[in-house]
This record gives C-alpha cells, sequence and structure tokens, in this order.
C-alpha cells in the first residue's frame, strides 16, 4: 500500500533540463510529485538544443547550484554522469558512470540518491547491466523507457518499466480515465515519464496542465515520487 491507500501516481522526467522548472511550477500547483533523473557531468550546460522534426528545441541544462533548491520536494535521480548507453560499456565503467552521478548528485540534493533511470533511446537496458547495479552500485530502483500499459506492481526493480510515455496522448488519457475509475483491492501504480523539452515541440503544456488537474486532488490516490512509491 501507498501511505495506507492502493493506489499512487508518480512521474518522471530525464536530463535535467531548463524546462523542468516550467514543469515543476505546474507540478506544484496541483499537489503532483516527480522524479528528476540528472547527468551531474553535464549540468551548467545553458546553450545545448535538439533538432527535432525541423525544429530546433532548447536541450539547455540546468545549474548545479540551483539543483537542490528548484528540485525540492521532488526526487533527484541518478541519469549516469555523461549518458551513454550502459549496454555499451564494460563493467567498470558502468560503475563509474552510475556511482559517480549518485554522490555528485546526493552532494547537490543534501540526501542520499539510491534512484535512477537509463539513459538513451532504444535498448539501453539488459540483465548484465541490472545485475551490476545490484553487486556494485547503491542504486536501489532503475527505470526502463519500455512501456507496461500496466498499472500492476513489479518485482524487478532495477529494470522497472514505466505505466506510459506522456506524449503517447492517447494512451495516457485512456489510462487516466481507467486509473481514476478503479476500485482497488491491491496496491495499483500509475508511472508516467518523459522529458519536459518535449513539450515544447508541439506546445503541449496546457494539454499536460489540463491532464495534471485531472488526476490530481483525489482522497483515494497517493501522490509520490519514485522513491515514495517504490521503496
Amino acid at each position: 500500500m501507498y501511505q495506507g491507500k492502493n493506489k499512487a501516481i508518480t512521474f518522471s522526467y530525464d536530463d535535467g533540463v531548463t524546462q523542468d522548472r516550467r514543469l515543476i511550477e505546474i507540478l506544484n500547483r496541483y499537489g503532483l510529485k516527480a522524479t528528476f533523473n540528472i547527468n551531474s557531468g553535464l549540468l551548467d550546460r545553458p546553450d545545448d538544443f535538439l533538432m527535432i522534426d525541423g525544429k530546433k528545441i532548447g536541450h539547455a541544462k540546468v545549474s548545479a547550484a540551483e539543483v537542490r533548491r528548484l528540485y525540492q520536494g521532488h526526487e533527484v535521480a541518478v541519469h549516469t554522469l555523461t549518458h551513454p548507453n550502459l549496454t555499451e560499456l564494460d563493467e567498470q565503467e558502468i560503475v563509474r558512470q552510475v556511482e559517480e552521478d549518485r554522490k555528485n548528485l546526493s552532494a547537490l540534493a543534501g540526501y542520499e540518491v539510491t534512484g535512477m533511470a537509463y539513459p538513451c533511446g532504444g535498448v539501453n537496458n539488459d540483465d548484465r547491466v541490472a545485475q551490476v547495479l545490484k553487486e556494485h552500485t547503491a542504486v536501489r530502483y532503475a527505470r526502463t523507457i519500455t512501456s507496461s500499459n500496466s498499472f500492476a506492481p513489479q518485482e524487478n526493480l532495477l529494470r522497472f518499466n514505466p505505466s506510459v510515455y506522456h506524449l503517447d496522448w492517447a494512451d495516457m488519457e485512456k489510462m487516466a480515465d481507467e486509473f481514476l475509475a478503479m476500485q482497488a483491492e491491491t496496491p495499483q501504480l500509475f508511472y508516467i515519464w518523459g522529458h519536459s523539452y518535449e513539450f515544447d515541440i508541439n506546445d503541449t503544456w496546457d494539454r499536460f496542465e489540463a491532464f495534471c488537474k485531472k488526476i490530481s486532488g483525489h482522497s483515494d490516490i497517493f501522490y509520490g515520487t519514485n522513491r515514495e512509491v517504490l521503496g
């Protein structure tokens, strides 16, 4: 159970980009909680951008100095030091990428960081990497990018699959309706992930805020960070 409730909602956002500032304003407005997965080796890069669908989208990183204040009330978690695909690295480099990032973020956040999201798209995790995390790091849960399309609990927290990706709007909104209507007799978790800069691609900030308003404020739902719902 989630603090006495059988239903919980959590969010997870990657890369530590400056759009997180606007996202956090929205989440705070509706009492929602998220985990922000950050590459500490890429902080303080104000000029980064991506080209997506022919558009120049800002991918500037937040500053190290603002991490504790900006993410207060939410959770900071590992996204590796420099965003490599861990499946392509040897054991020693996996540990370095994860543990250096974790220690850096712990110092910045002011508490022991124990969560993680795997970096890179495509096949970005496997059993070997998960075993390295288990045996040689202090990470206790790690999110993939593979949607489960489910609210059911999962046993393997080091390869945890989110419910849905936030730009799969139809799926996300359908699942929200199902989740809100559900009379849960066992623990059920609605886990949503993405990148805050993606709201800039088609200016879907208002649509996301409407979604947040819809799912917020329900007395039978616990709203928590990944750490609070996965432990």
